[in-house]
């Protein structure tokens, strides 16, 4: 069976640095798949690559068989990829419900004339966006901040909004790049939530890079591991668990400091 994403591999080299080294990992259609390691290990790097922030140094980046390498980082959202970054990417004072918009600007093919005058076709499309955007808000359980300045709300509900802007790409695809990093107990439950709800109800596919190996433990199909840009093990969350490298390079880490 073709993977859905592809890394075959994967190098990238900045200089005399060498951030990802020989990466190669199949994500499965449907999965839940955690990309996880220390830090500097490369994981945000490995993202930056498949999102084409910049291109690897050598190795391919597959998407159902279509090469990622060269394309700019546009053309992703019209395949059905869409990302969440680590740091917030919000427009702060923007509504809600206007930044979730935004994310349906891939989808709009409407004319300048029509956009103009807001007939036939670019109404169509507007309604139809506002529909989208008010499943999100459902699906997030937003509906109380639905109107609200994105500035005004707390870090977790500027970060479900990020993921409702993700959402409204209608991706195939989403990358998750440390989703619950700065949220407290409840609102990373709440999360975990969503994600397994996604590809339950939705049949999407998720790819996150995770610090929480609570999470990650929990919800994932199969968990990959890398350390100073290595692919060190990859299996599903109880064979890493187990896996002497990872536990020396990141579990035992994160035990001994609990």
């Amino acid at each position: 069976m073709t993977a859905f994403l592809s890394l075959e591999g994967v190098t990238k080299r900045f200089g005399g640095l060498t951030a990802i080294n020989d990466v190669s990992l199949d994500v499965r259609e449907g999965q839940i798949y955690s990309l996880i390691g220390p830090n500097g290990a490369g994981k945000t790097t490995l993202f930056n690559l498949i999102s084409a922030v910049f291109p690897p140094t050598s190795g391919r980046i597959l998407f159902e068989g279509k090469e990622l390498t060269r394309l700019p980082t546009h053309a992703l959202a019209r395949l059905g990829i869409a990302r969440t970054f680590q740091n917030l990417a919000v427009f702060k004072h923007e509504t809600v419900v206007n930044n979730l918009l935004v994310g349906m600007h891939c989808h709009l093919r409407t004319d300048p004339l029509s956009a103009a005058f807001f007939w036939g076709r670019a109404r169509r499309e507007e309604i139809r966006a506002r529909e989208r955007v008010e499943e999100i808000i459902e699906f997030l359980e937003i509906e109380d901040i639905r109107d609200h300045p994105v500035g005004t709300l707390s870090y977790g509900q500027q970060k479900r909004v990020e993921l409702g802007r993700a959402l409204a790409v209608q991706p195939r695809l989403l990358l998750l790049d440390e989703m619950v990093s700065g949220m407290n107990q409840e609102e990373r439950e709440d999360i975990a939530r969503f994600i397994l709800d996604l590809k339950g109800e939705l049949g999407m596919t998720v790819f996150m890079v995770e610090h929480d190996m609570g999470i990650v433990m929990d919800i994932s199909d199969h968990v990959c591991v890398v350390n100073h840009g290595r692919k060190i093990a990859e299996g599903t969350p109880a064979e890493v668990a187990a896996n002497p490298a990872v536990v020396e390079a990141y579990l035992g880490t994160k035990r001994s400091a609990a």
